[in-house]
C-alpha cells in the first residue's frame, strides 16, 4: 500500500478502504508517513469529505493508537459528557457530582484550557491540593468508593489526534467536519464510558456560530457514537453569552458551589439541569420528567453538593475552600467597567470578552504558560438586560495593573447597547439522538 495512491483517491473525491485509513493513521502516527504526504490527505479531506463510515472507521482507528480505557472494572452504569467548549463554561463541575449523586458513574477526563476556552482541569487545580493527575488503578478506586473521578486526560490518549490536529492546525484544515467530529469523538471512545452525552455550543463564543452548522456537527458525531457502539445523544446550547456570571479559574469553581447548593445563575442552573437530565436518561431510558425531577432533588437536598465535596476530598483538595469560598486567593486589582450609554446590551461577542479574560491573566495563549487562578471576570449585566450610563457592566480582576485600562476597552467593544431590546434567546435549542 501506498500513501501516494491515498492521496490520489481522496484528491479524486473517492472512498477510501478501512486498509487505508488504518493505515495513514498508524503510519503518521508512528513517523512513517511524513508530514507533507498527511497534510496532502488531509487537505483532500478538507474538499472533498467522508461519509460516515470512513469518519467512523478514522475515529476508531485514532482511538485505538494509545490507550484505550476499559472501563469494565468499575461497578455500575458509567456516562460522560464532552463540551465543544465555550466560556465561562464550568458544566462538567457541576453535571459530573449531580449524576454521580444519583447513582451513576463518572469517570471523567477534562482537558486544559487554551486561548479564550476554558478547561475544567485549570478550574479544578484552582482549589489548593487538588490533583488532577492519578494513576489507573486510583481513578477506576475512586469511581467504585465514591461514584465520580474528575481528572486530566491521559498522555497516551489517542496520539493520534494530538499529532493530527497539530498539523491541521498549521495547515488551514481545523474546519473539516469529519476531521472535528474524528477528534472529538475519537478522545470520547478511547475514555471507555458506554453513554455519551455531547454539548454542542453554538454562538459568538463557539467554534459553530451558526446552528445549522451545530446541529450537523451533533448529527455527525452522534452517528458516529453509534456506528462505534455508543449510546449517545447531543444537546445544542447557547453560547452567544457568556455561561454564568463569571469567568476564571477559581471564580468560576465558587459559581459551581453556588450552583450546587441551587443559589447560583438561572442560565447556568438551567442549562445544567439538562444536561444532567439527559445524562440520566440515556443511563436508564426513563422519561424526561422523571429524570429532571431526579436531578432537580439532588440540587435541592444537598447531595449534588456534598458529592462535590467528597470528590474533592477524595482527590486530595483542601476542603475548606468549598466550604468557605472567601478562602479563594483574590487578585491585586479589580475595575469596574461602566456602561457609556443608556440602553438594552442587545449582543456580547463572547470570544473577545473571553480573550480579556485572557489579558487579565486566567488563560493561557500557549500550552506552556501559566494562569492566575484567581483573575477573571465577573458579569453584572448581559445581553437583554436594560441598563443606565454609568451603570456597572462587569468587574475585571487580575494581579496585572498595567493591562487595566486595555481589558476596558476591548470589554466596551465586545458589548453592544442598543435603544432597542433584542430578542430573547433560548438556552436549549435542541437535542440530537
Amino acid at each position: 500500500m501506498r500513501m501516494y495512491d491515498i492521496i490520489q483517491q481522496k484528491r479524486d473525491g473517492l472512498v477510501l478502504s478501512d486498509e487505508q485509513i488504518r493505515y495513514f493513521v498508524k503510519g503518521y502516527t508512528e513517523g512513517s508517513i511524513p508530514d507533507y504526504q498527511a497534510a496532502a490527505l488531509l487537505m483532500a479531506i478538507y474538499f472533498h469529505g467522508m461519509n460516515d463510515h470512513e469518519t467512523t472507521t478514522l475515529t476508531l482507528a485514532m482511538a485505538e493508537s494509545g490507550e484505550l480505557i476499559d472501563l469494565s472494572s468499575i461497578n455500575g452504569i458509567t456516562v460522560d459528557k464532552h463540551s465543544t467548549g465555550g466560556v465561562g463554561d464550568k458544566t462538567s463541575l457541576i453535571i459530573a457530582p449531580c449524576v454521580a449523586a444519583l447513582g451513576y458513574k463518572v469517570a471523567k477526563m477534562s482537558g486544559r484550557g487554551l486561548g479564550h476556552t476554558g478547561g475544567t482541569v485549570d478550574k479544578l487545580e484552582s482549589i489548593p491540593g487538588y490533583r488532577t493527575s492519578l494513576d489507573k488503578q486510583e481513578f477506576f478506586d475512586n469511581v467504585n468508593k465514591i461514584g465520580i473521578a474528575l481528572v486530566g486526560q491521559s498522555g497516551n490518549l489517542a496520539p493520534a489526534d494530538k499529532k493530527i490536529y497539530a498539523l491541521r492546525d498549521v495547515t488551514a484544515t481545523v474546519g473539516s467536519l469529519p476531521l472535528i467530529v474524528s477528534s472529538i469523538m475519537s478522545k470520547k471512545i478511547a475514555a471507555g464510558s458506554q453513554n455519551i452525552l455531547l454539548d454542542v455550543k453554538v454562538g459568538t463564543g463557539s467554534f459553530t456560530p451558526d446552528l445549522k452548522d451545530a446541529v450537523k456537527l451533533a448529527e455527525k458525531m452522534v452517528e458516529v457514537g453509534k456506528l462505534a457502539g455508543r449510546n449517545i445523544a447531543a444537546l445544542i446550547t447557547n453560547m452567544d453569552v457568556p455561561l454564568g456570571k463569571a469567568i476564571g479559574n477559581s471564580m468560576e469553581i465558587k459559581e459551581a458551589c453556588e450552583v450546587l447548593k441551587n443559589q447560583g445563575p438561572c442560565d447556568l442552573t438551567e442549562v445544567c439541569v439538562e444536561l444532567s437530565t439527559y445524562m440520566v436518561w440515556l443511563c436508564t431510558n426513563d422519561s424526561y420528567e422523571k429524570c429532571k425531577s431526579r436531578v432537580v432533588q439532588s440540587l435541592n437536598n444537598g447531595t449534588a453538593f456534598n458529592k462535590f465535596r467528597e470528590l474533592v476530598i477524595q482527590q486530595g483538595g483542601d476542603v475548606r475552600y468549598i466550604d468557605n469560598l472567601d478562602l479563594f486567593e483574590k487578585t491585586a486589582f479589580s475595575y469596574d467597567v461602566l456602561a457609556l450609554e443608556d440602553g438594552f446590551i442587545y449582543s456580547m461577542n463572547t470570544t473577545a470578552i473571553g480573550e480579556v479574560s485572557l489579558m487579565l491573566g486566567a488563560g493561557r495563549e500557549k500550552k506552556e504558560d501559566s494562569i492566575d487562578y484567581s483573575a477573571g471576570i465577573y458579569i453584572h449585566a448581559k445581553t437583554g438586560d436594560k441598563i443606565k450610563r454609568g451603570q456597572v457592566l462587569a468587574t475585571l480582576y487580575t494581579n496585572k495593573k498595567g493591562i487595566l485600562h486595555e481589558a476596558e476597552n476591548e470589554y466596551n467593544k465586545a458589548v453592544k447597547i442598543s435603544k432597542n431590546a433584542p430578542k430573547e434567546q433560548k438556552l436549549i435549542y435542541q437535542l440530537v439522538k
